[in-house]
């Protein structure tokens, strides 16, 4: 049975790291046969987002695999081989991104109706920004709230889920099988 890690956390709180480790940990397990993917979402609008981009790609080896995806996570993820182990990076960025181009009920579907037929190792990565007040703005408020009804769906799917906190890691679910 093919592993679903949803990886919540805050900014810089090690949720990447975290993620990261695991997706090596079966790839190891793998005997390293296996490919290892790393989808990111994030796009490079701004100087300080392309210093973002370029830590998190200056921490992997060569061994990744790295696909540029803003917008269609579905099909990227069906594109990958079965016996895969992908790290998306990041549902929030993902869902930012859906946002802007007027699709995010459209995406968010597919990707929901694709976790449960994905039979490779899947680690997503998000922000947690529900912990907070609730903003001023309609964007921001319809982000707060996209994003916790996304990250409560995923973690349904899931068989595992993490909350990291200072670099800590919480489980919240561990192993559990879902048939939806």
């Amino acid at each position: 049975m093919s592993i679903k890690h949803l990886v919540l956390g805050g900014a810089r709180s090690g949720k990447s790291t975290f993620a990261e480790g695991l997706a090596l940990e079966l790839h190891r397990k793998n005997n390293h046969t296996k490919p290892l993917f790393y989808i990111a979402t994030a796009t490079a609008g701004d100087g300080e987002m392309s210093n973002r981009i370029q830590q998190h790609q200056s921490r992997r080896s060569n061994q990744w695999q790295t696909i540029e995806e803003p917008l269609e996570l579905s099909r990227c993820l069906l594109n990958c081989p079965t016996d895969s182990t992908i790290l998306v990076d990041c549902l929030t960025l993902w869902l930012s991104n859906c946002l802007h181009q007027s699709s995010w009920d459209s995406y968010k579907n597919q990707l929901l109706s694709t976790i449960p037929n994905l039979s490779a190792n899947v680690i997503f990565v998000s922000n947690d920004v529900g912990s907070g007040i609730v903003p001023m703005g309609e964007l921001s408020r319809q982000f707060v709230d996209e994003s916790g009804w996304l990250h409560q769906r995923i973690a349904e799917l899931c068989t595992d889920a993490s909350l990291i906190v200072a670099g800590l890691p919480i489980a919240l679910k561990r192993n559990q099988h879902n048939s939806n």
